[in-house]
């Protein structure tokens, strides 16, 4: 047990090295991290009055079922997180000199290149979301008595995102977790909404229903400790500890003066302010309490059902998804879902039918829904996400993240295109492929029938990343037999033949619009070859390319803009053997109306596909 002498040894040690860490770089966010030092110093190496350590860790095994987890939302104190670890002898205070280097893992802001990151963070408002999920998942799957930790910086408590996890916080009762305000009053470009005002910060947690702790003076082990001891009697409800701190605390040169948020000490500075904390600090580390040994409950591994659909039979794709969750949940006992208030919707609801404390409403706030799902999935599950295609786009930026997480998520969007009909242009979502297309590595999946939604359900939960399932409201017939496979980057040829005279490359419910243009076509004599390209990230190019050159020509048919769909991904994926690319797709402001008047008016339809064949044909 560390004393408050040691305690406070140890923060004068940790300024020191952030600060010539950062003045080595060039660049970082020293003020920021000089703020929260004592929070951090109490956090992982203060005790309770009866001798109770507040955080637990596993320094040798951060993987351990049982750790407590430590996240910074304010993802660029990053200089104080890498302190607190070597602070804990989790690296050696030398490497903290090659911070921001090319090879070095204590990048600008953290990510998972670091052994001890639990999430990429450093676009603001975050954090919360992902303790969230971490917090449910040991409360509600695990059964572990690990508490999870955010740092949060006062101005990111702008962020609606913030709120929307700190509401979800409150309805299910996460009382291992922990937010720390660091108010240290300034922002980039001066104060802060709130400024030192605590009691703001305070008022307006707890009207959410949660605990709020206020700290008069962050920079003081002593009462930091002491709001900690909060942490082991809570047992009903998330706790905030608000924590007046001073930005540059510990350097009366920047202390509290704006002006130096992102900016490192010049050498000259650097030096006078190592003079002013009395010399090089002498280094040594810490120990970190254990955590109990303790795991989570075996789950036993049940079996998948067989696939029972009949060729013709009408059956929307949003429906495949949700009867997959059905039938997979059983055999894959980490498979969870989460829903933004839409899963009679989206489907997502069928898993309650087998797992019903697998499934976690999150109401209408994506955003936290997205980085709850992260949290949960960097604690061991395997999340599904879903809502209406076009509202998923409000967490772009959560999705985004997560990729530097090295998230292995499954988003479903359903109601996707103008075919939703009657509830017009706020409902179509027109943007979501191009959206997830530009996600890293990320797989984009649009099947056609309930079979290939199944299917596809099926390839994305193995897929080791991001994966997009776009999923229609309308009922489709079922195209294919029950043991078809899908796998990724594959395509299916759905009519072909030596004289065809030109390619349509669809999927969703324009693959439908296609046969039904390929079979009037057939009976005036014209033969086409028809693609259904349910694999639209990783994209089939041996495929398409092999139909350019057989065909001439390919129409691509979608329910989507034109910018950065289908059309888009086909041109790009023939660029090294192109052939001329004719585009249909969304290109009018849509408006309410029956599905088949819209796709008419966008000319995505049957009859537009026969029109630009007939053309090509001469």
């Amino acid at each position: 047990m560390a004393d408050i002498a040691t305690q406070k040894k140890l923060a004068t040690l940790m300024r020191y090295h952030i600060l010539s860490s950062t003045t080595k770089a060039g660049s970082g966010h020293p003020t920021s991290s000089l703020s929260g030092v004592e929070l951090m110093v109490a956090l992982l190496f203060g005790r309770s009055g009866t001798g109770e350590p507040f955080f637990r860790y596993r320094l040798q095994d951060p993987s351990f079922p049982n750790n407590d987890r430590l996240i910074f939302s304010k993802g660029h104190a990053s200089p104080l997180f890498y302190a607190t670890w070597a602070a804990a002898g989790g690296l050696d205070w030398k490497e903290m000199q090659t911070y921001r280097q090319f090879d070095s893992p204590l990048e600008g802001h953290p990510t998972r290149r670091f052994r001890y990151t639990e999430a990429a963070t450093g676009s603001l408002g975050q954090g919360l979301s992902i303790g969230v999920g971490m917090a449910i998942n040991g409360k509600y799957l695990d059964a572990l008595p690990y508490r999870t930790f955010v740092l949060l910086g006062d101005s990111e408590m702008a962020e609606g995102s913030q709120w929307e996890a700190i509401q979800l916080a409150a309805h299910y009762g996460l009382h291992n977790l922990v937010g720390i305000i660091d108010v240290n009053r300034l922002g980039q470009r001066g104060e802060t909404m709130y400024g030192w005002d605590i009691d703001a910060y305070v008022d307006r947690v707890e009207s959410f229903g949660w605990q709020a702790v206020p700290v008069e003076d962050g920079q003081d082990v002593e009462q930091v400790a002491a709001a900690y001891e909060t942490i082991l009697a809570i047992r009903d409800r998330p706790l905030m500890i608000v924590a007046h701190t001073t930005k540059g605390a510990g350097v009366s040169d920047v202390a509290n003066k704006n002006g130096w948020h992102g900016k490192p000490l010049p050498w000259d500075e650097f030096e006078k302010a190592v003079a002013e904390m009395g010399g090089v600090p002498d280094p040594f580390t810490l120990e970190l309490a254990e955590p109990e040994a303790l795991h989570p409950p075996k789950r036993e591994d049940g079996e998948a059902k067989p696939l029972h659909y009949e060729k013709g039979e009408e059956v929307a794709t949003r429906s495949g998804y949700g009867n997959a969750l059905q039938r997979l949940a059983p055999a894959m006992p980490n498979l969870v879902a989460l829903d933004a208030e839409v899963s009679n919707s989206t489907r997502a609801e069928y898993i309650k039918k087998v797992a019903e404390d697998r499934f976690f409403e999150m109401y209408i706030a994506e955003q936290n829904m997205v980085g709850a799902a992260l949290g949960l999935q960097l604690r061991g599950r395997t999340p599904c996400v879903s809502t209406f295609a076009a509202f998923m786009e409000r967490a772009y930026d959560q999705v985004r993240m997560s990729r530097y997480s090295d998230a292995k998520l499954l988003f479903a969007g359903s109601h996707a295109g103008v075919s939703i009909g009657q509830d017009g242009p706020s409902q179509m979502a027109l943007e979501d492929i191009a959206y997830f297309r530009t996600i890293l590595d990320s797989a984009v999946l649009y099947p056609s029938d309930a079979v290939s939604a199944e299917r596809l359900v099926e390839e994305a939960l193995k897929y080791e990343g991001i994966s997009y399932l776009r999923t229609t409201r309308a009922k489709t017939p079922v195209l294919y037999a029950n043991d078809e496979q899908f796998p990724l980057g594959g395509s299916k040829v759905l009519r072909q033949s030596n004289d065809d005279k030109t390619t349509i490359v669809a999927a969703g419910i324009t693959l439908h619009e296609a046969l039904a243009a390929a079979d009037v076509l057939a009976e005036r004599g014209v033969s086409v070859r028809v693609i259904d390209l349910y694999s639209v990230k990783p994209i089939d190019a041996g495929t398409l390319t092999i139909a350019a050159r057989e065909t001439g020509s390919i129409i691509t048919v979608e329910d989507h803009s034109a910018s950065g769909g289908i059309g888009e991904a086909v041109m790009a994926a023939i660029a090294a053997d192109p052939c001329p690319v004719h585009v249909l797709a969304v290109h009018k402001k849509p408006r309410s109306g029956k599905p088949a008047e819209l796709m008419a008016f966008e000319g995505i339809d049957k009859e537009a596909i026969i029109e630009v064949v007939m053309r090509i044909a001469g």
